[in-house]
C-alpha cells in the first residue's frame, strides 16, 4: 500500500463560514483518505448543489459538482463505468433527502459500492436559512417563522427501510470519530452511508450542541463497537438493556445489573430490529448513537452488472460493436 500524506489531498482554500462543520469534516475526510493509502487519482468525489457540496473544489482528486440532488446518479454511473474508482459521494440534508431523496433511497437499495456522507444541520444554508426534510417539528426558519408542522426525516429511518447494509453517524467537530467512520465505510462493498451531525453557525447553530464537544459527547453519546457491550457515561456507569420491545438506559450496580447484563453490540446482524433502535435513539432520555450501527455484507450491484455482462458476452457469437456488425449480411462495395 502506497504511503500518501493529508497534503496529497488537499486543495485550494475552502470557502465556508468561519466555525462552519464542513471545514472539521473536510479535514477528516483528508486524514482517512491519507490514511486509507488510495491513489487520489483512483479517487473521485462527487456532490450536488449547497454549502456542503463545495467540498469537491478542495479535493486533490478527480472531483465534480453536480446539479441539485443528483449527485447519487452520477456516482452510480462513474462506479458501473469506473469499478476501479473509489466514489464518495457528498450531499447535504437538503441536497441528499429533498430534491434527492429518490436518487438516495434507490442507491441505497441498488447497494452501488459508492460512499454516501450525508451532512446534516438541520437546515438550507445556502440559500439562507429555510427548514430542511430533517428539521425538527416546530423548528422556526425563515420558510416557517411559526413553526413548521411537519414531521422530519430520520436518514438512519430511511436508510434502513430501503435495505441499507452500512450505516454510521460521527458529529464533525469529533475528528477521530469521524475519521474511524470514513474509514470503515470505504472498506465495506456496497452503498455506506456516514450521517455527519453538524452545527450551521449563522442559521442554525446549536442544533447540536448536546454532543459537539468531548464533554458533551461524555455525557450524552455513546460509541458503539461491534462485539462490545453498549456502556457509556464519564466512568462508563450507564448502560443499555432490552426492555420489552425497546431499550432502556441503567446504571451498573443498581437493581443488580452488572456489566454481563448490557447488550453487546451486533453491527453484522442481518436483522435491522436493534441496529435501528439505536440509530433513533435521542436525548434526554438516550443517549446519541454514534459509531459505526450497521455493517453487514451483500451483493453489489456494480459487481453483479459485470458479471451479468461477462456472462451475456459468453453466450453471444460477438464481444464487440465490430463483431456485431459482421454477424449480418454484408455487402462489400468495391
Amino acid at each position: 500500500m502506497s504511503e500518501y500524506t493529508i497534503n496529497d489531498f488537499k486543495k485550494g482554500q475552502p470557502r465556508w463560514c468561519p466555525g462552519c462543520g464542513d471545514h472539521f469534516f473536510l479535514a477528516s475526510l483528508h486524514k482517512a483518505m491519507s490514511e486509507l493509502g488510495i491513489a487520489p487519482h483512483h479517487t473521485a468525489v462527487i456532490s450536488g448543489i449547497g454549502c456542503s457540496s463545495r467540498l469537491p473544489y478542495y479535493m486533490h482528486t478527480y472531483a465534480m459538482q453536480t446539479i441539485h440532488g443528483r449527485a447519487a446518479s452520477i456516482s452510480t454511473g462513474l462506479k458501473v463505468v469506473r469499478p476501479d474508482v473509489t466514489v464518495w459521494q457528498v450531499s447535504g440534508d437538503g441536497d441528499g433527502l429533498a430534491i434527492g431523496g429518490n436518487h438516495f433511497i434507490h442507491a441505497v437499495r441498488r447497494n452501488i459500492d459508492i460512499n454516501v456522507i450525508l451532512l446534516n444541520n438541520r437546515i438550507y444554508g445556502l440559500t439562507k436559512g429555510q427548514y430542511s426534510p430533517t428539521s425538527p417539528r416546530g423548528f422556526v426558519s425563515k420558510s416557517s417563522p411559526y413553526g413548521t408542522v411537519e414531521d422530519p426525516f430520520h436518514p438512519a429511518e430511511l436508510c434502513f427501510g430501503a435495505r441499507g447494509r452500512f450505516f454510521a453517524r460521527s458529529v464533525a467537530s469529533d475528528a477521530q470519530g469521524t475519521v474511524e467512520i470514513l474509514q470503515a465505510a470505504m472498506k465495506h462493498k456496497g452503498t455506506s452511508v456516514c450521517e455527519i451531525l453538524q452545527n450551521c453557525v449563522i442559521f442554525n447553530n446549536g442544533a447540536y450542541d448536546a454532543v459537539y464537544t468531548k464533554e458533551g459527547r461524555v455525557k450524552n453519546a455513546i460509541y458503539l463497537e461491534h462485539g462490545k457491550p453498549m456502556l457509556f457515561g464519564e466512568n462508563r456507569e450507564f448502560g443499555l438493556m432490552q426492555s420489552g420491545f425497546g431499550l432502556k438506559v441503567v446504571r451498573l450496580g443498581e437493581d443488580g445489573v452488572s456489566e454481563q447484563n448490557i447488550l453487546v453490540h451486533d453491527a453484522h446482524c442481518m436483522d435491522n430490529t436493534l441496529q435501528l433502535k439505536l440509530a433513533l435513539m435521542e436525548g434526554p432520555d438516550f443517549p446519541v448513537a454514534l459509531g459505526v450501527i450497521r455493517d453487514v455484507t451483500a451483493p453489489t450491484y456494480n459487481e453483479a452488472v459485470e458479471e451479468q455482462i461477462e456472462e451475456v458476452k459468453g453466450k453471444k457469437k460477438y464481444h464487440n460493436f465490430d463483431e456485431l456488425l459482421l454477424t449480418n449480411d454484408i455487402f462489400e462495395v468495391k
